[in-house]
């Protein structure tokens, strides 16, 4: 049975982040994962993981539009990134996290696309140094530009296991998020059984919408089945924001998933 996965970041918006992760863990999900680490309480989040015997997924090193930890587009910003990179070592450390979510940032437009590729392999090759020194992984995450993320540059699974593959590194894996490619390119369980051995995380959520993942045109329970099949042994994300009530919802998903 695949493991999953929910972003404290989606779920429970009326309660502090403490008392998300509370939550979740006593729905009975063995995993979480978030966004950014500036602004939160990491020894309190570490020191409440633990006790909770809930693991840390992943986290996120930069912003979609690269506002934070800058843009892989952009070749200027590669030691910005790296610097990024580095800082949130120090940080999953303390979380006993070992993957990193990184966004590419948005289209440069004086830039040609072959220059933003190189510019992207170029700074991933030398973050893969960085992290596999540590036994960290980084995810790659292409992001849909027609509906959340205008302008955003990786917006093809297709191009994504480009990279991964042109970098060549067992420290970077994509990011397959359901949601977003399906709204990108469609084809979600035969991309996903040609590229397994690329893909380190899966996020998921209702299409369209981006809500509870029964609300919408993918059969959820059939593609969490298939990818368990494909012997794949990393964490399937909830990723969503629930349109009821959180605790309800997240109930009913994982009874969707997983039949319990």
């Amino acid at each position: 049975m695949l493991k999953l996965c929910v972003c404290a970041e989606t779920v429970f918006p009326e309660l502090k982040f403490l008392e998300r992760i509370k939550k979740i863990a006593m729905l009975g999900y063995p995993a979480i994962e978030f966004w950014f680490w500036d602004e939160k309480d990491i020894d309190q989040i570490a020191s409440l993981t633990k006790e909770l015997n809930i693991e840390i997924n992943d986290i996120v090193v930069n912003a979609p539009d690269g506002s934070i930890g800058g843009s892989l587009t952009k070749a200027e910003d590669k030691d910005k990134y790296l610097e990024r990179v580095k800082e949130t070592i120090d940080i999953v450390y303390r979380l006993n996290c070992k993957k990193l979510i990184t966004c590419s940032g948005n289209i440069v437009e004086h830039l040609s696309y072959e220059a933003q590729i190189k510019s992207i392999i170029s700074t991933l090759r030398e973050a893969t140094k960085i992290v596999e020194e540590e036994g960290i992984t980084l995810l790659l995450e292409p992001l849909n530009s027609k509906v959340d993320h205008p302008g955003y540059f990786l917006d093809s699974s297709k191009i994504g296991f480009d990279i991964v593959k042109r970098v060549n590194s067992p420290h970077l894996r994509l990011l397959y998020d359901i949601y977003h490619m399906q709204i990108m390119e469609g084809n979600i369980m035969d991309t996903i059984k040609e590229n397994l051995s690329l893909i380190g995380h899966f996020h998921s959520a209702g299409v369209p919408g981006r809500n509870e993942l029964d609300l919408g045109e993918l059969n959820y329970s059939n593609i969490f089945r298939k990818i368990g099949e494909l012997n794949y042994d990393g964490c399937f994300g909830l990723e969503y924001f629930p349109k009821k009530d959180s605790e309800i919802s997240l109930r009913e998903m994982k009874e969707i998933l997983t039949g319990a």
